[in-house]
């Protein structure tokens, strides 16, 4: 390819039909509006819509971020498990704020919440480790994200070994998965539009309850 930029440039932004967004219908809780795209997200057919970016900081102040699964949103707050000695897990430990950047480009929606995290009881982080499936608990359990892998076989013994605990002790748990929980102090939605003339609509929370405000684009 002799011109990257030029081809970076002729690649289709915004095609097909864009779903109508009119922020002066929304609902007083970005939850609420939250679930609404989530579900229509779904209904078109998105793939992974519940998979988000996790950006969170290190002690030095270096910014880092990784794609991961929501698990829940409830009065609590927006929730995701990660392993508490992987890189995310310390740096949350260290610095306990994050970013999560929701994306769907078939409707060309983006959903951006930040806010505080706080791991939840550790009762809930079992439960949680508990119903993912075997191969993820067993992969879970080894303990060494991110770390150097010596080659790939390595790895494959490791699973086939930590899959046999897991198989031998169906209830075990390991106690550094944890859930987590991040309390959003600003919750923005924005609405892709072919004539750039983008709608983005945030929620800040304040004493009393959410603020709504539109920015512009």
């Amino acid at each position: 390819m002799t011109d990257l930029r030029q081809y970076l440039r002729g690649l289709p932004v915004f095609a097909g039909e864009l779903p109508a967004f009119d922020p002066a219908q929304a609902p007083q809780q970005p939850d609420t509006l939250f679930v609404d795209w989530l579900t229509t997200a779904v209904d078109a057919g998105v793939r992974e819509p519940h998979a988000m970016t996790l950006s969170t900081v290190d002690a030095d102040g270096r910014p880092s971020a990784r794609v991961l699964i929501l698990k829940n949103i409830d009065d609590h707050g927006w929730q995701f498990a990660v392993h508490a000695a992987s890189p995310k897990g310390q740096d949350l430990t260290r610095n306990p704020a994050a970013a999560l950047t929701f994306y769907w480009p078939a409707l060309a929606r983006q959903v951006r919440v930040q806010g505080p995290v706080r791991p939840e009881p550790a009762e809930r982080s079992a439960a949680d480790f508990l119903a993912r499936p075997t191969g993820s608990r067993a992969e879970a359990s080894i303990g060494r994200q991110s770390q150097p892998l010596a080659d790939r076989h390595t790895l494959d013994l490791a699973v086939r070994q930590a899959r046999e605990r897991i198989t031998d002790a169906p209830n075990f748990v390991d106690p550094n998965w944890t859930l987590y929980t991040l309390t959003a102090n600003t919750v923005e939605f924005w609405q892709g539009d072919k004539e750039r003339k983008h709608t983005r609509l945030r929620y800040a929370h304040s004493a009393d309850g959410w603020v709504r405000e539109l920015l512009w684009p």
